[in-house]
């Protein structure tokens, strides 16, 4: 009887683990660029930069509102986290993207041109424990050289942002 207790217990906590395990990070809600724990390396740094991502896997969707040296810049990104290819403008760029799962972060490799030159650039977005940091870890390679690139965003609380003003 005690035996079947300890197996019936063991396989409880086995699918409970499973469940668990496959349960994948939520990218989703909005993002504001933390430029004071960014690193941009060599590249130029946006003065702003917010995205809104929409994350219910496979899909995955990036809204970013950027300004800096180039002006303002508006431009959606549509992806799946299945390895498929997808191709997007961002900005005057195609740029084509395969996104898979490693782990609990997600795994960007993408190809553009840039100034003639082929660029391959290896995105990785992780999230905190907590999961209000998103760290966008970027290595670019093209014929140019290459360049390393750590975008930190804060999430922002998108009900404080839409409650109504109160009177004092």
């Amino acid at each position: 009887m005690i035996r079947k207790l300890i197996f019936l217990t063991f396989l409880i906590a086995l699918s409970v683990v499973s469940v668990v395990a496959q349960q994948k990070t939520d990218f989703s809600g909005t993002w504001k660029l933390n430029l004071t724990k960014s690193e941009f390396g060599v590249l130029p740094p946006p003065e702003s930069r917010t995205d809104v991502i929409t994350h219910k896997d496979p899909s995955l969707s990036d809204s970013v509102t950027q300004e800096g040296g180039e002006g303002k810049q508006q431009y959606t990104a549509n992806y799946t986290t299945d390895g498929k290819e997808a191709t997007n403008m961002i900005g005057p760029r195609e740029v084509k993207t395969a996104v898979k799962w490693a782990g609990s972060s997600l795994a960007m490799t993408s190809k553009f041109q840039y100034e003639g030159a082929d660029v391959l650039g290896d995105n990785t977005w992780t999230l905190s424990a907590d999961g209000k940091t998103l760290t966008m870890s970027i290595h670019y390679t093209s014929s140019i050289g290459e360049a390393d690139q750590k975008y930190v965003f804060d999430k922002q609380d998108t009900a404080a942002a839409t409650a109504p003003a109160t009177k004092p």
